[in-house]
């Protein structure tokens, strides 16, 4: 399969200033735990703070290893074989499906190199493009989490969305 973009390890000093265009935007951060970073300075530390963390597992949305960050995809280990997936776009590389085709990538590998058996997504209901980008993926609703995050905007709801190993992977279709 060839692309028009590529995934790269996340370097948070050079990221950074790129990411911030999605982690400092008040409406890319709406239904995220906490607001918007404030600054490149806060972004780059978010970054630090998510690589050296449980997200080992992200990476940069790049169209080339030289370019600029377009956005981040993660895999964040949950249990022993099971992980949540994340991502965010920058708004200016929006439209070009850059989360559904970089998520499809990175699930593969799930299962096939780290012997994922479940990945899912937590998901605010009121975020429909991210329910759209995981439904595109083959993943199933699971079931809503009522009142499961205390947020910046205040007490959510989650909708699960799971993907098991033998579940289909639409992006396979001939």
């Amino acid at each position: 399969m060839t692309t028009d973009f590529i995934l790269r390890a996340i370097d948070p000093d050079r990221d950074g200033p790129a990411l911030h265009a999605v982690f400092g935007d008040k409406e890319s951060c709406l239904y995220l735990p906490s607001p918007a970073t404030k600054s490149v300075g806060e972004t780059v530390e978010l970054l630090r703070k998510y690589s050296s963390g449980l997200e080992k597992t992200s990476w940069a949305v790049a169209d080339n290893e030289e370019s600029m960050a377009l956005g981040r995809v993660a895999l964040i280990p949950r249990e022993r074989d099971i992980y949540e997936a994340a991502c965010m776009i920058c708004p200016v590389a929006r439209g070009r499906n850059l989360a559904a085709r970089a998520l499809a990538i990175v699930i593969d590998e799930a299962f096939s190199a780290l012997g994922a058996r479940r990945i899912f997504a937590d998901i605010d209901p009121d975020n429909p493009s991210s329910i759209r980008t995981f439904e595109k993926l083959g993943f199933q609703r699971e079931g809503v989490l009522r009142g499961n995050w205390l947020t910046h905007i205040g007490e959510r709801d989650s909708v699960i969305f799971g993907l098991i190993r033998t579940d289909p992977r639409p992006w396979r279709r001939p």
